[in-house]
């Protein structure tokens, strides 16, 4: 696999730095989690199945348990010693906690000039907000994305994703590599500063226009990724259920109208978004004549971007996911979450055990070194 050999210990919590060491895990590395004498907090956190909380089994998997209380000399010694021998290092606190703890990367380096050093907060680093605390929701809500996340009655809504969380833990995977990568030329690990907010922000590429062509906020309900254009919206149908329109280029548009016997409303697609509301209405109106099984037999064979809105389970239930194996099923009846990076060669090999708080303590602590 092709991050055989690979040595990862992991003080991170929650979902950005678990998550990010859980796909290098996947690929092969050996990841130590470093978990205090409480544990890592998912372990009890939602609903479980077999004793063990799904959370924590979807980003704990493949890893190796380490209990730890780092205010003990004595412990802290023998995490210092195993970190002289790792190749990648992630913690996910304050700013500042790692330097109080003398686990800072000028220390780390020091020690161990190779090591790749993953940070993982809020705001980073740096800048007046680095010491602010905050989670996903607060995240999205300084960056601007929950204004952007407006319900119907124009109010904004709760994220449905925790999109700071997994922006920060793929930006942060990227850079470990990248680091890794040129580690090989220079021989020197290098120090990552990783902001959710910054990993959140860099994911608005396409929601700007309004913001740095005219400098103002966008009406979200006449963008055209949220509304304003009748080829991109949701659409409601007879029994309650909904259907989206996912493909704003006008060939689509023809495709669709036609069928419906109003070729000449494609024109009006090809408006500006917001300035499509007489073909908006009309599929307001059409859509909401059939339930969405009628909608999806219709809709067979038709060039058209369009998708049924599944439930949680009937989307996790699909026949491509399960042939895509991005979700299986272990021997035991727990349901796991596959492994998107697919490699023709030298592919993941998902190991679904989990450990048990601390259970590598003993064989750490019997041989000083290896786990």
């Amino acid at each position: 696999m092709k991050l055989q050999g690979i040595r990862v210990v992991d003080l991170s919590l929650f979902l950005p730095g678990p998550h990010l060491t859980m796909m290098m895990a996947d690929h092969g590395a050996e990841v130590i989690k470093v978990e205090p004498p409480s544990g890592e907090p998912t372990r009890n956190i939602g609903l479980r199945k077999n004793g063990e909380a799904v959370w924590f089994r979807n980003t704990h998997r493949g890893k190796k348990s380490l209990c730890l209380n780092l205010k003990d000399g004595e412990q802290k010694a023998q995490l210092l010693a195993l970190i002289d021998e790792a190749d990648v290092f992630v913690e996910g606190f304050r700013p500042g906690a790692m330097a109080r703890l003398g686990l800072d990367y000028a220390t780390l380096s020091a020690r161990n000039p190779r090591l790749v050093y993953c940070s993982i907060s809020a705001f980073g680093q740096s800048g007046p907000k680095s010491q602010k605390p905050a989670h996903d929701l607060s995240i999205q809500a300084e960056s601007g994305t929950v204004f952007l996340n407006e319900g119907a009655d124009g109010e904004p809504c709760s994220p449905a994703m925790p999109v700071a969380d997994m922006a920060a833990s793929l930006m942060g995977l990227s850079g470990i590599l990248m680091a890794l990568l040129r580690r090989n030329e220079t021989g020197c690990g290098d120090y990552l500063d990783i902001s959710m907010q910054d990993s959140l922000v860099a994911w608005l590429p396409n929601a700007l226009g309004p913001v740095f062509a005219e400098n103002r906020s966008p009406v979200v309900k006449q963008e055209r990724s949220w509304g304003g254009n009748a080829m991109y919206r949701i659409y409601r149908t007879a029994d309650g259920r909904h259907l989206t329109l996912g493909g704003s280029e006008i060939k689509f548009a023809k495709n669709l109208f036609s069928r419906l016997g109003r070729p000449e409303l494609a024109a009006v697609c090809e408006r500006p978004p917001g300035d499509q509301e007489e073909a908006i209405e009309f599929l307001k109106k059409e859509f909401a004549g059939r339930t969405l099984a009628q909608w999806s037999d219709w809709f067979e064979g038709l060039d058209v971007c369009w998708s049924p809105v599944r439930l949680l389970d009937e989307a996790l239930e699909e026949e491509h996911l399960r042939v895509r194996e991005m979700v299986f099923e272990d021997d035991a009846g727990n349901r796991h979450l596959g492994v998107p990076i697919k490699f023709l060669h030298e592919p993941a090999q998902v190991n679904t055990c989990l450990p048990k708080l601390g259970e590598h303590n003993q064989s750490f602590l019997a041989s000083g070194q290896e786990i």
